[in-house]
């Protein structure tokens, strides 16, 4: 039976999803991918009004048309797909640091086929300086040089700098880097303020507005950093940090303790993503260890992988 009739939505789709090559057509298949890494965890905490940086963001790497990609890219190339089969991994968040003397872990890559982001640095500590990654962890309070890990080129931003500042719980944390922007220096936003994560970068690719990659808050003596698009948000004074936000690679919240020894422990990094988009014609098979959802719309497929049990899963597209 012949097509009549279209609604005007589905025509705009279909001429868009042509314009950007998503049509019905064979192999090679054009494809658009948004990957993120695994977040940095926190700097824990553990001493005299000593406060933990904030992790950074996993590093962040997209070709979607029109978006930005991370640090400050913009989109990277066009790639298109012949039927094969291509690795596929969803980077863990790094744990966030036990005390004083251990900062946070850098949290794990995440892989599409040749694209690699890198695993977000982890937030520093008293004794053990922020990391740098796909962005870059941000200074605890007493380290030697209070600055910032740096960030990753193309995908992300150095994380904040701390303030050693010991007057009336004044001492303030980093905020962790993030895919979008440099974490705040620590005390920014007044004496004793942690600093707030770095942003993120807001993609469409899955058909709704989502903010990813945002670095953690750091503590602070006055107030708590807080994280952005999914970086877990710094403690006020004295208490462990919040963790990232699973899939969306946002560093983990730092750490902050008044009185001597008494430990707490840095947010835990929040887990990365894989999605990508590809032509509706195109067939998808994943290995046993992958978790991932597919929608299905007129033109096309997106896919978004949550979790991969091991580095060597992968999609089969043919």
């Amino acid at each position: 039976m012949a097509v009549t009739r279209m609604s005007k939505s589905s025509i705009g789709d279909f001429q868009k999803d042509n314009r950007m090559g998503f049509g019905f057509y064979g192999p090679p298949f054009p494809t658009e991918y948004v990957v993120v890494a695994g977040g940095g965890g926190g700097g824990g905490a553990s001493g005299n009004n000593t406060r933990a940086g904030g992790g950074g963001a996993g590093g962040y790497r997209s070709n979607v048309a029109g978006e930005p990609s991370g640090g400050g890219a913009l989109a990277e190339s066009a790639l298109t797909l012949a039927p094969g089969t291509y690795t596929v991994t969803v980077g863990a968040g790094g744990a966030g640091g036990p005390n004083r003397n251990t900062g946070g872990s850098l949290g794990s890559n995440s892989v599409f086929n040749l694209v690699t982001s890198t695993g977000g640095g982890g937030g520093g500590t008293y004794d053990d300086a922020a990391t740098a990654g796909g962005s870059g962890g941000g200074a605890g309070t007493y380290q030697s040089s209070g600055n910032g890990g740096q960030g990753s080129v193309l995908q992300g931003f150095a994380g904040g700098d701390s303030d050693q500042n010991l007057a009336n719980n004044n001492t303030a944390g980093g905020g962790g880097g993030g895919a979008g922007s440099i974490g705040e220096d620590g005390s920014t936003d007044g004496a004793g303020f942690g600093g707030d994560g770095g942003d993120g970068v807001t993609s469409s690719i899955t058909g709704s507005a989502v903010g990813r990659a945002g670095g953690g808050g750091a503590s602070g003596g006055q107030a708590a950093g807080v994280g952005t698009d999914g970086g877990g948000d710094g403690v006020l004074q004295t208490g462990a940090g919040t963790a990232g936000s699973t899939n969306t690679g946002g560093g983990g919240g730092g750490a902050g303790q008044q009185t001597f020894n008494n430990p707490t422990s840095g947010g835990a990094g929040g887990s990365g993503v894989v999605i990508f988009k590809i032509v509706k014609s195109a067939s998808l098979s994943f290995s046993a260890g992958v978790t991932q959802s597919t929608v299905t719309t007129l033109t096309h497929k997106i896919v978004t992988v949550t979790a991969t049990s091991t580095t060597s899963e992968t999609v089969t597209i043919s």
